[in-house]
Formats: structure tokens, sequence, C-alpha cells
């Protein structure tokens, strides 16, 4: 369970950056327990339990990588060699042992005959009646996959901790796992916070929108190893705020919220969990995103001595929400459900505008990125605001600029952390 103590980022110090708030989360918040065996088909995005060790090689037995001719390295001349064919030997059938000086066709996957040890490609090589004729100059083992030359016997080819992508599916498969033991999947609980928030498909009321964030914040745990909750929108009151995030911590891994975490009046996340456990840090230094908060609550019966659940208050502008999740949410998914540490994918771009910002804080720009020759360049979304929705949905990437620069002009080169990779 999470044991996270008092901050002096909590109330009012200095803002944390990014990198402060991962470390913390790295630092004092264990995986959440349990694990199970799945089928392979149902392990696809969930984490590795326990290391997988290989029980039989890969491939398991010595094999022609090509389709061509098998025989012994030994009859292969100075000059070009004759070789009477003997038989024909196709993947999935046994092989018989090869008689010196003479060849088998083989085919890609089929077992190498005992006594051959190197395989001409058909390209290479040139039939002649019953025989195939053969070039000098191959060495020994040429074309041919050894046993185990993938995975050994007793090597551990996945680690724990590895999320399971179709490559790591395939290779459980190519092992001999039917299944595998896998980290339980993060409850994860998300509210929205607000009485302007009307339900989509509901009649809106005279000052109300929309709920999008938390349809939003579904969508991105939806490429996580979670089970993610929909638990509704919170009223913009301080009892029921504070009762149903309780409530909701006794049955959640994690608790996510959007809104209520900055200073108005109406803002009640914030207060709810330093009221009833621990708030641990409220503002990032980031922009957008600044006015994100994380604590801990205890679960029912408990007390925060004994561990309880983490609570991330994100920010209610759909932007700074996403920026948050990324940076905050996301990293704390992964390190309740027991996943080795996965930084977004950055790489370089060009600008094409000019841009002010503030040191001492990151700023995540929206851009549309141009491909051609060299790096790509990156358009600055025409309008400000992180309660655009279209700013999201008619860009493509963050252009991320770090604490230190205060300036950007045409020209300079960029880091952008694109959208299809956290998306």
């Amino acid at each position: 369970m999470a044991q996270l103590s008092d901050d002096c980022f909590a109330f009012g110090g200095p803002l944390m950056s990014v990198e402060e708030a991962q470390a913390l989360i790295e630092a004092r918040i264990p995986p959440a327990e349990g694990a199970e065996r799945v089928t392979l088909r149902a392990a696809i995005g969930r984490v590795l339990a326990d290391d997988l060790r290989a029980v039989t090689p890969l491939p398991p037995f010595f094999n022609s990588a090509v389709d061509g001719y098998a025989f012994r390295h030994a009859d292969l001349a100075a000059g070009e060699t004759r070789l009477p064919i003997a038989a024909r030997l196709q993947a999935g059938q046994a092989a018989a042992p090869i008689a010196p000086g003479t060849a088998i066709r083989i085919f890609t996957g089929a077992p190498m005959p005992d006594g051959a040890d190197t395989v001409m490609m058909q390209e290479d090589a040139r039939e002649d009646g019953d025989a195939v004729l053969l070039v000098p100059g191959l060495k020994r083992g040429a074309n041919c996959r050894p046993a185990g030359e993938d995975v050994p016997t007793g090597r551990i080819a996945l680690e724990a901790g590895r999320r399971l992508g179709p490559a790591e599916i395939g290779l459980a498969a190519a092992l001999g796992f039917s299944d595998i033991p896998v980290r339980k999947l993060v409850r994860v609980g998300v509210f929205s916070t607000g009485d302007e928030l009307a339900e989509p498909g509901k009649p809106l009321g005279p000052a109300q929108t929309y709920d999008s964030n938390r349809f939003t914040l579904l969508a991105l745990l939806a490429g996580l190893p979670v089970e993610a909750v929909d638990l509704g929108i919170l009223p913009d009151e301080p009892a029921a705020t504070a009762e149903a995030l309780a409530r909701a911590a006794a049955g959640h891994d994690l608790l996510l919220t959007s809104g209520g975490v900055s200073t108005g009046e109406a803002d009640h996340v914030k207060a709810a969990i330093g009221q009833g456990g621990r708030l641990v840090f409220w503002r990032l230094a980031i922009k957008p995103g600044r006015p994100a908060a994380m604590g801990v609550l205890p679960k029912a019966g408990g007390n925060i001595a004994s561990g309880g659940t983490p609570v991330v208050g994100l920010p209610g502008n759909p932007v700074a929400a996403v920026v948050t999740f990324l940076h905050l949410a996301r990293p704390l998914v992964l390190r309740l459900a027991g996943a080795a540490p996965d930084r977004l994918p950055r790489f370089s771009a060009r600008a094409d505008f000019a841009y002010r910002k503030k040191a001492g804080r990151r700023e995540y720009v929206r851009v549309r990125l141009d491909f051609g020759e060299g790096l790509p360049v990156a358009r600055k979304y025409a309008r400000e605001g992180a309660g655009l929705l279209t700013s999201l949905t008619e860009s493509d990437a963050f252009a991320e600029l770090p604490e230190h620069v205060t300036a950007v002009a045409p020209g300079d080169e960029l880091r952008v952390l694109p959208f299809r990779a956290a998306f």
C-alpha cells in the first residue's frame, strides 16, 4: 500500500518538478499486491509477474534458415562441387542422417540431417539432373539456425515487470507457454467534479457543459494494465466530496479526479484529501497543469500509517488534465501495476514559430508536424488555452520546452512528444 509522508510541496511551498514527482512515486509507492495466471490470449497489455525462463531451447532443434541444399562442409571443394541430391526435406519432416558426398534439398525450418552442417541458398546453387552444383567460398554453418540460437534453455526470456505486447506474447508461445503469470489489474476509479458538468446524452442545465475529462481519462487508461471504473461526477459540496472519496478509497488501488484542485471556493478535492488523509504535493512546475495534487486516503478501517489508496487530483481544463495524466497519473499507474518504468518517447523537430516562456517551469505547446526531408517541422497551434479540446484533435504532438528555455525562435530544434505514443 502507498505510504506517502507529508511534503513541503503540499502547502504553498515550491512547485514540484515533473522529475521530482516521478521520483517520489518510484520511491514511496510499492506495486499493488496480487498475481494470477492467464492464457496468452488474455495476456496482452498485462504486466509479467515473474521472470519467464525458457524450459526448451528456441529454436528447439538445428534447422535450415533458408530454402536450399544441406550438405557436409567438408564435401565442398575448392572449385564448383557436384553432389547428388539424396532426399527432399520439408519443415515438419523428420530427417535421416546424410551420407558423405551427398546433398539434401531442404526448405526453411526443416531440421538439419545428422552430419549436415551447412546450407547453400537455392539462388546460389544450380540443379544438374539429380545432382546440385555448389559454388565455393561458403563458410561452415552458413544459413543454419542452431538449437537455442534465439533463446537457450534456462535463460530468462522475459523479465518480471515487462508489459506484454504482441512480440512478448509471440515469444512466450514459441517457448511453449499456454498461460503465464501476470500481476492483477490495478483498479482505478475516475471522478469528474463540478456542478457545471452534465452527463453526455442528458439535457444540459442553463449553466452546464457536458463532462469530457472523465471520458478522456478512461480512454487513456484503456491502454494501460488497469480495470478502470467510472465513478461519475462529484458535486461542488465539501462533505459529499470527502465522503465519496473516502468510500471509493476502500475498493480501489488508485483514484483519479479532474477539477477541484485549484484555489477557488468550489475546489474541494484538495481539501478532502488533506482532511481525510494526507496531501503530499500540490502544484507542478508545468504549463498547462500547475494545479495538480497528489495524496493518499486510508483504506476502510485503517489509517495512513498502515498504508492507503493514492489519489491524484488533475486540473479541470481538458488539455491540462491530459498533460498531467501523462506525467503524473500514467507513471503512478505503471508503478502500481508492477511494470518497469516506461518513459514516453520523444523525437526531434524543427520549430517554425516564435514563442516566449518563463524560466523555471516546463511548458507543453501543442504543435502540428509536417514531415519531409530532415527533421519534421513543428507548427504551433494557432490558439492558446488549456480548455480547447480541438487543440488536441487538430495537433499531433506536444513540444516540450524545458525549464531553462525562455524563448523559441524559428529554426530551433525542439523535443516533441507525439500524441500517438501517448494516446
